[in-house]
């Protein structure tokens, strides 16, 4: 079903098919795989099936998702007399029957799920959702299974085997046909089935505490049986095949000279050739696409539409170059040219300098963000936008130069023989006091030296990343900053009335749809419908929440106001000093009651950022906070860490941005490669040495960007 609203637009002229590649994360389903979201574990399975040894069977036995099945039994056959015969059949699947096909097996501690004391009447069963009275519970208390009023501890066996494991089975309640199934099997299948950092907060709280995880034994966490694992090609297996570096696999199946599948080696190669090109060689085919970035996931859904055979297509990306080098930035920029050369139309949403550059036509909005922008301030090739002096025009004339005298540090933090993932025993002194820029191609190793071997116990050090928010659809920068308590305190005193009006979670909620501003529709295995709430219009307040006003101004019209806008209405000072912060971080022009869910990575880094600044951390660690951010937007949050730094602070910042390097006090530059071709550090010094540093990429590209810019 669709799931985007009608274009709030006059008319569109002169549409074709669109395909839009955007920064979404890929979904939490823990079946799917780098490998099963491209073509190439399709592509590999079936080449297993064709010249592994020994023969086990068609593509599906080497798939984790396909179970092997067989059954026997007596059919009829209507022919002449009649006749019965006896029939078997068999399929032989791939998944590994102990963990299913996930690669972990779980263990439930059953003391968690329930009270032994209680019966089900005084709501013995203590996982979320399951209340005494609710629909949940009754389908067990009234399954007609055991005695509702009975404490658990004194079931029989039978009855305690009912009521964990029972397998599914018709049940009638109050007329209703419904499937009663074992409380264990329930929550394996609603909650266990899903990618655990995807669920609720309150509901992942509870697997952390009943729920211990580790390692499949029986498949050793490759999803794959006995069988599938013992079919090989030159001793390599589907599994082994699968945990490869891809770059390492594409070099694998260059090497298979086999004639018989020579195509499929062929399309195999291509596709995983186009992973390395996209600079994303360093994975692997088993790797859970619900652990990919933003950045990880947009250029894996665009290896998809590398391949394919459609023109006239107009592709949408969505800064595509989030989270690369800028060596990896030129092979992207290539692949953006390939499908443009293929008769297609590539529109870009893009901040980065060099994507700019290559661009046929660029339409560049302005002159500011939020209230301050929506204008087309420039339309025409790109040596126009640099004589035209937009923001974007004049920040693409300028020369970016080196910070004239870094500062001096004050110690550092030791990190010794680090072996996380793709490191090679690294040691190196992380200094203190300075503003530090972590550099190199994507997958080197960065985040697994910073985030895996930092020390983290240390209370000083404050670790802020692109994770995603934990909170509910009503939550906005107004409730996760705490402004909003002291805005409704605001509001009640202006208007002698009770705070809680002026919460969507409380007595000024809309009654239709709670405060939400839209209701949320359930089909069932379609997509969920979402509208707008028919009584409120979306504005989440009751009518007479909306005649209290605080400078003109009712909490709708306050909540809709951006951050920069906000700034100038309010004089409260807690509600001044964080919005002072969030400007500062260059959050300006997001509004107050904008849904967390729908900021970027990077807007959400700078959001925690704001928050954290209020503390008393002696060391910041922030991942890559520039993305996102134009390239003036760049310099104002250089110019904030800068004052950090300034107020005695110690600013790590692991970043591609040439900008953010340029002015670092010190450099640690990791590579020379990504995966096993990485994970050493091969520079630690200030920006002026790491130009002349040999066999740096990082040096090469920071080297270009300080030359004088070319102007067409």
């Amino acid at each position: 079903m669709p799931t985007l609203a009608r274009p709030d637009v006059d008319s569109l002229e002169g549409l074709t098919t669109a395909i839009i590649l955007d920064q979404e994360r890929m979904g939490a389903n823990v079946r799917s795989t780098v490998g099963t979201v491209t073509d190439a574990n399709a592509l590999l399975r079936v080449v297993f099936s064709r010249i592994a040894k020994p023969h086990i069977g068609g593509p599906q036995a080497y798939s984790f998702n396909i179970p092997s099945v067989s059954g026997a039994g007596a059919i009829a056959i209507e022919r002449g007399g009649g006749q019965t015969v006896s029939r078997s059949f068999s399929v032989a699947g791939g998944m590994c029957p102990r963990c299913e096909g996930m690669g972990t097996a779980n263990d439930i501690d059953l003391t968690q799920l329930y009270d032994e004391t209680k019966s089900l009447a005084e709501g013995a069963i203590r996982v979320p959702g399951y209340t005494a009275d609710g629909w949940a519970t009754r389908l067990f208390s009234e399954s007609g299974f055991f005695d509702p009023d009975k404490p658990i501890r004194d079931y029989s066996e039978t009855e305690l085997r009912d009521f964990l494991h029972k397998e599914p089975t018709k049940v009638r309640i109050n007329g209703i046909n419904l499937t009663y199934e074992g409380l264990v099997p329930k929550i394996q299948k609603s909650m266990l089935s899903k990618d655990v950092e995807a669920l609720q907060p309150h509901i992942r709280a509870f697997v952390d505490r009943a729920v211990t995880f580790s390692t499949c034994p029986d498949c050793g966490g490759t999803r794959l049986n006995e069988a599938a694992r013992s079919s090989k090609i030159g001793g390599i297996s589907i599994a082994d095949a699968c945990a490869m570096q891809i770059s390492d696999l594409a070099e694998w199946v260059r090497g298979l000279d086999e004639p018989s599948v020579a195509p499929l080696l062929a399309a195999l190669g291509e596709s995983l050739d186009s992973f390395v090109e996209m600079g994303l060689g360093y994975m692997s085919l088993d790797r859970s696409s619900g652990t990919l970035s933003g950045g990880e996931a947009q250029r894996t859904r665009m290896i998809r539409n590398l391949g394919s055979p459609l023109t006239d297509v107009t592709y949408v990306f969505d800064e595509p170059t989030i989270g690369l080098h800028a060596h990896d930035v030129e092979r992207t920029n290539a692949l953006l040219q390939r499908l443009r050369d293929k008769g297609n139309t590539v529109l870009v949403v893009e901040h980065d300098p060099e994507v700019i550059r290559i661009a046929d036509r660029i339409v560049d909005m302005g002159p500011g963000a939020g209230p301050h922008g929506g204008t087309v301030v420039y339309e025409g090739r790109v040596d126009g936008l640099i004589a035209a002096g937009t923001a974007t025009g004049r920040h693409l004339d300028e020369k970016q130069e080196l910070k004239p005298t870094p500062r001096a540090r004050r110690g550092s933090i030791a990190i010794r023989n680090a072996r996380l993932h793709n490191l090679q025993d690294v040691s190196v002194d992380v200094p203190l006091g300075v503003l530090v820029a972590v550099t190199g191609v994507a997958g080197s190793g960065k985040s697994s030296l910073i985030h895996g071997c930092l020390p983290r116990t240390d209370p000083s050090v404050t670790v802020i990343d692109q994770s995603t928010i934990r909170g509910s659809r009503r939550s906005n920068p107004a409730t996760y900053t705490g402004i909003l308590d002291p805005i409704r305190t605001a509001f009640a005193k202006a208007n002698g009335v009770k705070p809680a009006l002026f919460s969507a979670n409380s007595e000024g909620a809309c009654p239709n749809c709670n405060g939400l501003g839209k209701t949320y529709t359930s089909l069932g295995f379609m997509a969920e419908v979402v509208s707008i709430c028919e009584v409120c219009e979306g504005r989440r307040f009751t009518d007479e929440v909306l005649e209290y006003r605080l400078r003109e101004r009712n909490i709708v019209e306050v909540l809709a106001m951006s951050i920069e806008e906000a700034r100038g209405f309010f004089t409260e000072k807690p509600v001044r000093v964080m919005l002072d912060r969030l400007v500062d971080v260059g959050l300006g022009y997001v509004s107050l009651g904008q849904e967390l869910d729908t900021l970027s990575g990077g807007e959400r880094q700078r959001l925690k950022l704001a928050i954290e600044m209020s503390g008393d951390s002696e060391v910041y660690v922030l991942d890559e906070p520039t993305t996102g951010l134009h390239m003036q937007d760049v310099d104002n949050l250089i110019g904030l860490l800068d004052r950090l730094v300034d107020r005695g602070r110690t600013v790590i910042v692991i970043e591609h941005n040439l900008d953010v390097v340029a002015r670092a006090d010190w450099v640690i530059d990791l590579g020379p490669g990504a995966g096993h071709d990485g994970g050493r550090v091969i520079f630690e010094g200030p920006p002026a040495a790491l130009i002349r540093a040999e066999g740096s990429l990082t040096g090469q590209h920071l080297r270009r960007r300080l030359e004088p810019v070319a102007t067409g």
